[in-house]
């Protein structure tokens, strides 16, 4: 086992590598601070390594980890009970409203709660209840509910 300045400068950038991943965190960095610390180990094993075999070593080891976290860890991710919670029109979808403003040329409003809503759909009067089937933007696309 020998100390060279090659081991040592494979080491603080694994450290340092860390540290961003700390300050910053991402999951991104944490995975190339893993392949500069199997370079730094590779090195500290075998003395002698050539400088750009490390390079190229660190390299195809960071593609390498990176791969690992994409295909193991990142879809591995827990769902969330409310998938719409900070989309609100994808949150109205399903609901039943009657129509505050007819539909006319495929142009209507509706109120939910404080908000007036525009939407779009076949020509209806005032007063309809419409089930929101989607939305597309800030607008809803509406059905006749029943």
């Amino acid at each position: 086992m020998q100390w060279n300045w090659q081991t040592v400068t494979w080491a603080v950038v694994a450290l340092l590598l860390f540290a961003a991943e700390a300050m910053a965190p991402g999951a991104f960095m944490l995975w190339l601070g893993f392949a500069a610390a199997a370079v730094f180990v590779i090195v500290l094993a075998i003395p002698g390594v050539p400088v750009l075999a490390q390079v190229a070593a660190f390299v195809v080891l960071s593609f390498v980890s990176i791969q690992v976290y994409r295909t193991w860890f990142r879809g591995r991710e827990p769902r969330s009970d409310q998938p719409a919670l900070n989309r609100r029109a994808d949150a109205l979808v399903g609901r039943v409203v009657p129509l505050e403003r007819a539909i006319v040329n495929g142009h209507g409003r509706v109120q939910i709660a404080d908000a007036y809503w525009d939407v779009t759909g076949p020509e209806l009067p005032a007063g309809v209840a419409v089930r929101i089937v989607a939305s597309r933007g800030m607008s809803l696309l509406v059905e006749p509910a029943g």
